[in-house]
Formats: structure tokens, sequence, C-alpha cells
């Protein structure tokens, strides 16, 4: 069949029957974006003003947080750079206050559950249950309709309510979006591809505070849930991380006490105290997502330098070595599910057999790209309006390399008795926004997958 013929089927398989999924629990970090569009000349009299030779060295070697306003031009220089995302954490008041009088240009949703919270449940259908840090009037404002709940606890008893109607005000917990188009020039430098920069300016979600709720009324939680995904972890750091790493082990262990398939979304973690710590309990895990930045920086804590390297070598990323890598961090940690994504494709190495895998990327693919053509997207059947988005050209040498070397057929090979699944990907040339793409990818795939079982 043909890869247009693949993605129709696709679509129509999982759109069918997403919907009767879940509930999803998704935790644990919800926010609030702030997204400004860079201007190169604003950003190069920043730099400028900040003194250049100091802002570009951070620009070659991310620090491991903002404390200072170099790191920040630094940072948001190192993802033009690369055409890379990066998020780290701003722990100086002084380059918090110097974000906020630069400014933004809009107010979004954020945070990965967040994210995730408005896509399954708010355009999907499939009921989700969310952790949100901090429940302000602004933050509960960004909630699409549809069934999506927090967990409420009154007199000790435990309800589950759509977040506006969780009547609380509490903090906003606001994080800045640094975007840039494919092209964007300063100084010396033109992004390869489109991408933005993260500035993580509350403290919640960077040291991963867990309501009373979901430490008190876990196991009730849990017990109502049929998938869940785990994210935000990527800002913890060599002093906070024990914590939150405890808390998260006793509810992998509950939920599998439930039987409950969890992923996680393995975002850019700058700590490698943090990447040991989350690659030792990944076999806790059925499921990780990532991208080939992530997926390098596991493999230099798995002492597979050459490896790292060679993911970060090759524009589009060498789908081989991808494979070989996916196949350690697979036999390392007992995890079932890697599915990886990069720009043009994505691919997928499970323990487990069948086309439904291949399916949900493909679905998963359709929705990246709905998202990137449309900014947002306000129901599933608006996905089907990227069908007409052309498949990425450059595919298809991925594809043959894949063939040749494990004779791949109809994206689908069977590689050291794992299956190793591909799909070509939908370029949208002039997205509207890159946020939240990698979310809608890993959690359109996951729960699509479980939808097609």
């Amino acid at each position: 069949m043909s890869w247009g013929a693949l993605y129709s089927s696709a679509f129509e398989r999982v759109r069918g029957r997403i919907g009767k999924t879940g509930p999803v629990l998704l935790a644990y970090n919800t926010n609030i974006d702030a997204v400004k569009y860079l201007d190169s000349t604003d950003l190069e009299r920043r730099v400028e003003d900040a003194g250049k030779e100091n802002v570009l060295r951070y620009s070659e070697e991310l620090p491991e947080r903002i404390t200072s306003i170099e790191h920040l031009l630094g940072g948001i220089l190192w993802s033009v750079r690369r055409g890379k995302a990066a998020e780290l954490f701003v722990e100086s008041c002084t380059v918090r206050f110097y974000m906020k009088r630069w400014g933004w240009d809009e107010l979004r949703m954020g945070g990965q559950v967040g994210i995730m919270a408005n896509l399954l449940g708010g355009v999907y259908g499939v009921p989700v249950i969310a952790h949100v840090p901090q429940l302000s009037r602004l933050q509960a404002g960004l909630f699409k309709e549809g069934p999506i709940y927090v967990p409420k606890v009154e007199n000790g008893k435990l309800e589950l309510v759509h977040p506006k109607e969780f009547e609380a005000d509490e903090e906003n917990c606001i994080h800045y979006i640094y975007e840039f188009p494919r092209g964007f020039k300063v100084f010396d430098f033109e992004a390869p591809r489109e991408n933005r920069f993260i500035g993580a300016a509350d403290d919640y979600n960077p040291n991963v505070y867990i309501r009373p709720e979901f430490r008190e009324h876990f196991e009730e939680i849990a017990g109502r849930a049929r998938l869940a995904i785990i994210s935000g972890l990527q800002t913890l750091t060599a002093r906070n991380y024990r914590g939150p790493l405890e808390e998260m082990k006793r509810h992998l262990e509950i939920l599998g006490e439930n039987n409950v398939p969890v992923h996680l979304e393995f975002a850019f973690t700058a700590d490698e105290t943090v990447r040991k710590a989350l690659v030792d309990v990944l076999g806790l895990f059925h499921s990780v997502g990532l991208n080939e930045v992530e997926l390098a920086s596991i493999m230099e804590v798995l002492g597979e330098k050459k490896l790292a390297e060679e993911l970060l070598a090759s524009d589009p990323v060498d789908p081989v070595a991808v494979a070989e890598a996916m196949l350690r961090l697979a036999e390392k940690t007992g995890v079932r599910r890697i599915h990886f994504h990069t720009y043009g494709y994505y691919l997928a190495l499970t323990d487990y057999k069948g086309e439904h895998v291949r399916d949900a990327l493909l679905f998963a693919a359709l929705a990246a790209a709905a998202k990137a053509k449309l900014g947002d997207v306000p129901s599933i059947n608006e996905v089907v309006d990227a069908m007409d988005v052309p498949v990425n050209g450059k595919a298809s040498e991925v594809e043959k390399k894949l063939v040749e070397e494990y004779g791949m057929s109809n994206g689908m090979a069977e590689v050291d008795n794992y299956q190793l699944v591909f799909v070509p990907t939908k370029i949208v040339e002039r997205p509207k926004s890159t946020v939240g793409i990698g979310d809608t990818i890993s959690s359109s795939a996951f729960v699509g997958e479980f939808a097609l079982r």
C-alpha cells in the first residue's frame, strides 16, 4: 500500500475507537505558556547589551539552569543554531523580571499535562484525570470543554471535577516560550528548522510539586485510570530530585498493581544525575517517548558516547543509529515500547508485534500536522485536514536505509526479537507554532495504540 492509503486507513480506524479509551491519568506538569515570537534585530540588540562574548559561550554549551541574562540569551541562541528545542529552569528573580518586561505575544495552555489534557479530552473525547500544580482562574480558563477532570477533596471525599469547577484561585505558573521560524537569522546563525527555547519561571513545576489530593488519594485515583502518561521531570536537579522520584515510584507501583500501562514523556533533561536516575527506573514504565537530543543524552549516561554523537551528526537523523540506540535502551532497561520522534519520521521499537503500532504512529503524525497547520485542533474531524499536507520528501532515503539494514516492509521489520516500525511524517512548511507538537505526537500514538488493541 502507498503511504497515503496507509494514512487514510489508520485515521479512520483510530477515529472510530479512540473516544472509547480511558480514563487516562496525566501527571505532573501544567502551566501557562507566555509565547514570544523572536525578532532578530531585537535579539541581537539584547545580546550586545548583555555582552556578546559571554552570551555566545552559552550558545555552545547549555548551562544546567538559568541564573543570568547571559544564560537566557545564550540558551535561546543554542536552540536557534541547532533548530532544537530546550527547556531550562529560571532560578534568578532578576532574569524572571527581565523576561516579564520583554513581554509576550500570546498566552496559551502549557505544560505537557495541560496540552495533552486539552488534546485527549477536549479534542478526542477521551476522559482524562489531570494533575495541575496550581489552579489559578487563568489556568482553569485555558482548559477546553470536555471530559477533563481534576481531583477535588471535600470532607475527606474524592471527587473528579472539570478544572473550571474547581473554584480556587491559586498561583499562576508561567513559562516563557521563545519561538523562531525556519531560516530565522541572528548574527551568523540561521535556524535550520523552526523550534523554541523555554524558560521555566515558576517554582512548582520545576520542583515537581505534587498536590495533596494526589499524595493522599492516589490509590483511588489510580483505580479509575486505564492508561497513564507521566511527564514534567526534565527540570529536576541533583538537589531536588529525590523526593519527587520517590513519590513517582510509589505512584508507578500502585499503577502497576492496577495493571495500568504508563508512558514516560522524556523531555530534555539537563542534569546528568537526574537522567541517570530516570534511566534506572525506566523498566517500571511500559513506554517512553523521546527525540534525538533526548536519546543522545541517555546514550551518554549509558556510556555509549560514539552512538550519542552519531545521533546528532546528520540531518535527517541516521535511522540505523536511532534503531541501535533504541535496542540498547530496551535491552538495558526492559522498557517494552520506545517511541522516537524527529523532524520527518518516527520509529517505534516494541517487544510485541502488530500493525496497530504503525497505525497509531500514522494517526499521531496526522494530528501533529493538523496542529502545526491550524495552530490548534478544534475537533478530531479537523485532523483529516492534514491529509493534504505532503509526506516528508527526505523520508524515502530514511526508509531505504531501513529496508537495506533490516528488510523493512510496509514500515515494519523484526529486529532482535523486537518489532521496529517506521512512518514518514507530514511536513507543514510554515507551522503556526511548534509548542505542543511533541506532546500531540506522543499522547496520540500511545493512546491511539491502545484504542486499536
